[in-house]
């Protein structure tokens, strides 16, 4: 990102929580998030969802970039290593030092000293894409797909209902809880997420954390024709807010559009651009990005599963 003299900032280490033993995927799929699925597939235990880490990195862009990061925030990360419940995990900012910085890069670590993500983070428009749009523009052509065949870059898909994170309902099956329920057990608490703390807000309403914005963009499946049984896990997630914040209990509409299809050793995969759009009023408030990997060994007779257990 070409920066000068930089500072660090460090958050303390935090215990995330595991919030999808529950999750119900689609028929014929298999959630990797359930223990025994992740055993079969020889991961050391159910892995926690991506996008909870992200929370981690809230009061730091916030000690940044102030209220900002609430209204035009934008956080890229990359996935690395996953995370089991009771491991602990330190998320750390680098910004340049002075107060013009729009763009910061970011890192978390497991308490083994094992990395968990690295990414960026930024407010505004900075002056290049971030992480995961980087890392997007790279892929390559796959080749021959098996369990990805069907799927046609450029597709678009719109959610016929409008979609809202709600204060006390489950998000459905793939997100089997409540704002709530996440308030409860979510690394950093903020009193603007809260009914009680709303009226300190800027806005008067309650916001929607970060994570949950991911959870608002796919908590209804988007209907890509992924071949099954399969199993597959988040690779690479942005969240990026144009026009925030994202309002509780309140009605936003869902545009996808299927950017690229790609494969790796263990892995075949697939890019989905969501656009969050202001039920009311049709304007674009946030976007997000997510690659996901589906596991070669996941689904049956896959030629190259053989190899993705080496």
């Amino acid at each position: 990102m070409g920066f000068g003299t930089e500072v660090t900032i460090t958050g303390p280490w935090r215990s995330p929580a595991q919030m999808l033993v529950e999750q119900e995927v689609r028929a014929g799929e298999r959630s990797v998030h359930d223990p025994a699925t992740a055993g079969a597939l020889g991961l050391a235990g159910a892995p926690i969802e991506g996008p909870t880490h992200v929370s981690q990195f809230d009061p730091l862009a916030v000690v940044l970039w102030g209220d900002r990061w609430f209204t035009s925030g934008c956080l890229g990360a990359h996935f690395q290593t996953m995370v089991v419940e009771g491991q602990q995990v330190q998320a750390a900012l680098t910004a340049d030092a002075g107060p013009e910085a729009r763009a910061a890069r970011i890192a978390a670590t497991r308490d083994d000293g094992t990395p968990v993500l690295v990414g960026s983070a930024s407010v505004g428009e900075p002056a290049a894409d971030g992480e995961v749009r980087g890392r997007l523009g790279r892929v390559s052509d796959p080749g021959e797909l098996f369990i990805l065949d069907r799927l046609e870059v450029g597709a678009v898909a719109t959610d016929p209902e409008p979609v809202r994170i709600r204060r006390r309902e489950r998000h459905g099956p793939l997100y089997p809880f409540s704002l709530d329920d996440k308030l409860a057990r979510i690394t950093e608490p903020h009193p603007w997420y809260t009914d009680e703390g709303a009226a300190t807000s800027p806005w008067g309403r309650a916001i929607v954390p970060m994570e949950m914005i991911s959870v608002l963009a796919h908590q209804r499946p988007v209907p890509w024709p992924v071949r099954s049984p399969s199993t597959a896990l988040f690779l690479d997630l942005e969240v990026r807010l144009l026009a925030g914040p994202v309002f509780v209990e309140h009605d936003y509409r869902l545009e996808h559009r299927l950017e690229k299809v790609g494969q790796s050793r263990r892995t075949e995969s697939y890019w989905t651009s969501t656009r969050i759009l202001d039920a009311g009023t049709g304007e674009v408030v946030a976007t997000t990005l997510l690659h996901v990997g589906v596991f070669k060994d996941s689904y049956a007779g896959h030629p190259d599963a053989a190899a993705g257990r080496a």
